[in-house]
């Protein structure tokens, strides 16, 4: 028990202050690595009627239905089709593993704490899928809060799902 709860320390050690980055448009952004499962390409999704705009359906991946969300719908963005740059990042959150649809994923980075800064906010709201901005040299990367992309009853709807 010992030996799995060191593995487990020295894993989350190796996870802290890493970031996967991907694009938006010309917006870019974060997830803690600590959520990704893995990285896919687009592939044929399956519709399913009655859901939010932005949960494009449903894939089948190695035999696990994974529901997949266009994280430019969630954020309001226009939608854009979907071509060979267009990934899906499959993150595990709320227990429930769900594919984001993003533009290009960028690459994993180090962002230490003291360059990682809490979002402003405007008139006493703060935009509820923002966690933090990351500086990286010249640039800021949006780090989202992974448990707010999807409200507890948009994740039990998909957890049924699965």
């Amino acid at each position: 028990m010992a030996e799995n709860l060191a593995q487990e320390i020295a894993e989350e050690d190796t996870q802290k202050d890493k970031f996967l980055t991907f694009s938006l448009g010309n917006e870019f952004y974060g997830i803690d690595i600590k959520y990704v499962i893995e990285i896919i390409g687009i592939q044929l999704i399956t519709e399913i009627p009655q859901l939010p705009e932005y949960i494009k359906g449903i894939i089948n991946l190695r035999g696990k239905i994974i529901p997949v969300m266009d994280v430019r719908l969630r954020f309001k963005k226009p939608f854009r089709e979907y071509n060979d740059r267009t990934c899906i990042i499959v993150i595990d959150v709320k227990d429930i593993s769900v594919g984001m649809i993003v533009d290009t994923v960028s690459e994993v980075l180090s962002i230490s704490e003291e360059n990682i800064l809490q979002p402003p906010q405007l008139n006493g709201e703060s935009n509820k899928y923002i966690r933090a901005i990351g500086k990286v040299d010249s640039e800021v990367k949006l780090i989202l809060d992974c448990d707010e992309l999807l409200s507890n009853e948009e994740t039990e709807n998909l957890a049924s799902i699965q």
